[in-house]
């Protein structure tokens, strides 16, 4: 006679009572090996900045006062500047240099 099958669900609330009384180990022979990577990581770029112990521990408490981490306020300020400057509005080739005649 086979064993109990692993629940064919979406439902966390089913999933969690089935395993909550069950063990993995007894599943063994209806697991399959997944060799497809689930999440990629975002290629993003670090940029590290000075600042005196009375600037940081500004910085804590604003966050603080937001609920949020200190790198997560600085990320919001510089993408909140970059989108009001006028960087993105520049033409992306560099106009062509002036010619000086003396």
């Amino acid at each position: 006679m086979r064993s109990q099958s692993i629940p064919d669900t979406d439902s966390i609330l089913e999933l969690s009572r089935f395993w909550d009384t069950h063990d993995l180990t007894d599943f063994e022979d209806q697991l399959e090996v997944v060799h497809k990577r689930v999440f990629a990581r975002r290629k993003e770029a670090t940029v590290a900045i000075a600042l005196t112990p009375k600037e940081a521990a500004a910085l804590k408490r604003l966050a603080q006062s937001e609920g949020v981490k200190e790198a997560t306020l600085v990320h919001t300020w510089v993408r909140e500047k970059l989108r009001a400057s006028s960087f993105k509005k520049l033409p992306l080739q560099p106009s062509p240099q002036k010619t000086r005649r003396g």
